[in-house]
């Protein structure tokens, strides 16, 4: 069964967290789907994970406007705003209340959410109610002050 795990940000932006995870998800062997809820937002973690630190660098690439990569195949991470899986990921992070009808392709599936948006928390609770509901492992991490991750519950 996929696990899902809920990271609800509080003390740093998206750009800040996102890469992280990522790295450590590439670092376990996991190829990434990220899925945004918008082309600028698609284009915005496309910016950030060529400049979110100087010696760092997490190879990815964009869904283009066509839909159509002929290396979309070679691509450790991937971002588009549909749920596709042209890398042969394991991974889905999920992002902007983006959601998954059908988790069961996925080994783990993260949904980020920002914890300064009361709509997007509420948006959260309703998809942990849901997913839990349909009997899946789901656990939640909370972004302590200093930016790092603390399970919760």
């Amino acid at each position: 069964m996929t696990e899902i795990r809920f990271y609800h940000l509080r003390s740093s932006t998206l750009e800040t967290a996102l890469p992280k995870i990522l790295e450590k998800a590439v670092g376990q062997g996991h190829r990434a789907v990220v899925v945004a809820g918008s082309v600028e937002r698609a284009a915005s973690v496309d910016a950030t994970l060529w400049t979110y630190e100087e010696r760092s660098f997490l190879p990815h690439a964009m869904a283009p406007a066509n839909g159509n990569d002929p290396f979309a195949a070679d691509q450790p991470i991937w971002i588009t705003t549909r749920i596709e899986n042209p890398n042969g990921a394991t991974l889905l992070v999920l992002l902007d209340g983006q959601t998954a009808e059908d988790p069961e392709p996925w080994k783990l599936i993260c949904e980020v959410f920002d914890g300064n948006d009361e709509a997007a928390v509420e948006a959260a609770r309703a998809r942990w109610k849901t997913l839990k509901a349909q009997g899946h492992a789901l656990t939640y991490w909370r972004q302590g002050d200093k930016g790092g991750w603390e399970k919760a519950g």
